[in-house]
């Protein structure tokens, strides 16, 4: 299937590795010209090197830290200049913290969603004028479960990502502007390497996981290059689980 992506621009946050990586490579394999941004540079230039050699365009890199002040419009207008305009936005910087206790200081709860609803708000809507005006726009939210085990701070930063998500893609659809989140399961990653041990993995794989084992990103990857593409104008709104069936909610 031709995607009908070649041409297209793409700024992903949280690409200097995993799920981002992963969408960025893929992204630019359907002839995407990608803008990667992260904190470590030095990840983003091997990524670079890596989409080069497989024949894409040589992405632009952004060395940025998006809990700064003024990271989020920063981003943008660096990302505008290098690649002309933004039509597609990942956002895929966020990250999980442990369970967290009643008497848990503000400063938790405050730095986790700020992380992982605030600045992802951030950054759309500063990226959205250009979308709207050229009346064309994919944003792709790496979200995150909605079904806590225990009291976690990144569950209700996650779950606002998914609120304010549906209301905006009712807001922005009439520009063709689509806004959809994936929230990953036990996708493989640094973070998930160095949280759970390989004996964890097996056994959670082989009594919680349908599919029987931990994903990769690049399968992540496959649902947010097409949630990117012309292809996909008709989902907009929506939360689309990428978990092997671990959650087991139906709707």
């Amino acid at each position: 299937m031709d995607l009908q992506l070649k041409g297209k621009t793409a700024l992903v946050t949280g690409a200097s590795q995993g799920i981002g990586r992963a969408i960025a490579r893929g992204l630019a394999a359907e002839g995407v010209k990608v803008c990667v941004a992260a904190r470590r540079e030095n990840l983003l230039e091997t990524l670079s090197r890596e989409i080069v050699a497989a024949g894409g365009a040589e992405p632009a890199i952004i060395q940025i830290d998006i809990m700064q002040e003024d990271a989020p419009l920063r981003l943008a207008e660096a990302a505008r200049t290098a690649l002309g305009s933004i039509d597609i936005l990942i956002n895929s910087a966020g990250g999980s913290r442990p369970a967290i206790p009643i008497d848990a200081p503000e400063e938790e709860w405050n730095s986790v969603m700020t992380l992982n609803f605030i600045r992802v708000r951030q950054l759309t809507h500063a990226v959205l004028p250009g979308m709207i005006e050229s009346r064309w726009g994919r944003v792709v939210n790496i979200s995150g479960k909605s079904e806590p085990d225990a009291l976690l701070s990144a569950t209700p930063a996650k779950a606002a990502v998914h609120a304010w998500s549906k209301g905006l893609s009712r807001e922005v659809g009439k520009h063709g502007i689509t806004v959809n989140c994936i929230p990953p399961g036990r996708i493989m990653s640094e973070q998930i390497r160095r949280k759970y041990s390989e004996e964890y993995r097996a056994k959670q794989s082989a009594e919680e996981i349908p599919v029987g084992r931990y994903g990769e990103p690049e399968e992540l990857a496959a649902l947010a290059v097409f949630l990117a593409s012309p292809i996909a104008c008709y989902i907009t709104g929506a939360v689309l689980p990428v978990d092997g069936g671990l959650r087991r909610y139906a709707f």
